[in-house]
């Protein structure tokens, strides 16, 4: 019922609000996307990106269109994995590095042709690791959370960043990707209570090689 009304899917395209479209950094990685213009950053926060700005404004259909050029053009995903986005946060550079990355990109969006439907804006950068509460040298996960029935999941939040909470706990930094709390009932933990859900040993993040031609 969802996908039949959905804009990610293509599926709803009378919708008449303003629709923006963006340029998400996620490490090595940048994406191109669009969002309703009256949610504001709130896209760009919920998938985690590190950083980002906003290039047009206008119809949802126009937004398609430049979405789509951008894609055969540029080279651009729409979507970025999982595993990419974590391992952007292993070593995420500066925000100077960010901003330069997407305004290389945003000059070569200008030199496109535009479609119609949307007006360029101003590309302001907009960095986001401080709203996650990001280090500038990164977070490196010691281990995975995994619930179960019955567990307990103690510790501090360190940075809280899409759907990944990294926790300070008694076994270190660890991760919890909260898409697996989905259908559990959650209950407060006793004062004092102690970690017991299994841990999974996270392997360290690969480094992405340049291409040898």
């Amino acid at each position: 019922m969802e996908r039949s009304n959905s804009i990610a899917t293509d599926t709803r395209l009378d919708d008449p609000r303003p629709f923006s479209v963006y340029l998400a950094h996620h490490g090595s990685v940048i994406k191109v996307g669009i969002t309703a213009a009256e949610r504001g950053e709130a896209r760009l926060l919920e998938q985690g990106a590190l950083a980002s700005t906003f290039i047009s404004t206008g119809s949802l259909l126009g937004a398609r269109r430049i979405e789509n050029l951008l894609m055969t053009t540029l080279n651009l995903p729409d979507r970025v994995s999982t595993v990419r986005k974590r391992r952007a946060r292993d070593q995420p550079g500066s925000a100077a590095e960010r901003g330069a990355s997407l305004i290389a990109i945003a000059e070569q969006v200008s030199e496109l042709p535009w479609p119609d439907g949307q007006s360029r804006g101003e590309i302001q950068i907009r960095d986001h690791t401080a709203a996650y509460g990001l280090p500038a040298d990164g977070l490196r996960p010691d281990a995975g959370l995994q619930p179960v029935p019955g567990g307990v999941i103690t510790g501090r939040i360190a940075c809280a960043i899409g759907p990944d909470l990294y926790l300070e706990t008694s076994a270190g930094l660890a991760l919890l990707d909260t898409h697996l709390l989905a259908g559990w009932a959650l209950g407060r933990a006793a004062a004092g209570a102690v970690l017991t859900v299994p841990l999974e040993k996270l392997e360290p993040p690969q480094r992405e090689q340049d291409a040898l031609f």
